[in-house]
C-alpha cells in the first residue's frame, strides 16, 4: 500500500492542525494505521495508532487528550486531529500501516508515507 501524508504546516501554540494519510494500492481496511513523528536530532517516536476497524485507538502519553486518530475506510484515508499544539510537537509526522505487531513500535509497520512537517511556534 502507498501512503501519502498531508496537512502539516506552521501554527501557533494552542492552535490545531488536521493531518491526513491517503492510502492507495491495496485494501486500506486490512491494515492497522499509526502516526509517528521525528524531531530534528531525535529518534522517531510513536504518536497514535488505530486498528483496522477503528475500534481501538492508542496514544502516546505526551499527546493523550490533545490528539485524536481516526480513519475512514470508505475513503482510504486516516487522520490525526491535533489540538492544543505545543512547540514540543514540532516534528515531521509520518503515517504508517501494518498487518500485525505492536502498534507502538516502528518496526511493526510495513509501509510508510513520506512525512509532513509540523511547526508550532511559541
Amino acid at each position: 500500500v502507498q501512503l501519502q501524508a498531508s496537512g502539516g504546516g506552521l501554527v501557533q501554540a494552542g492552535g490545531s492542525l488536521r493531518l491526513s494519510c491517503a492510502a492507495s494500492g491495496r485494501t486500506f481496511s486490512s491494515y492497522g494505521m499509526g502516526w509517528f513523528r521525528q524531531a530534528p536530532g531525535k529518534e522517531r517516536e510513536f504518536v497514535a495508532a488505530i486498528t483496522w476497524s477503528g475500534g481501538r485507538t492508542y496514544y502516546a502519553d505526551s499527546v493523550k487528550g490533545r490528539f485524536t486518530i481516526s480513519r475512514d475506510n470508505a475513503k482510504n484515508t486516516g487522520y490525526l486531529q491535533m489540538n492544543s499544539l505545543k512547540p514540543e510537537d514540532t516534528a515531521v509526522y509520518y503515517c504508517a500501516a501494518k498487518t500485525s505487531g505492536n502498534s507502538g513500535s516502528p518496526s511493526a509497520y510495513d509501509y510508510w508515507g513520506q512525512g509532513t512537517e509540523v511547526t508550532v511556534s511559541s
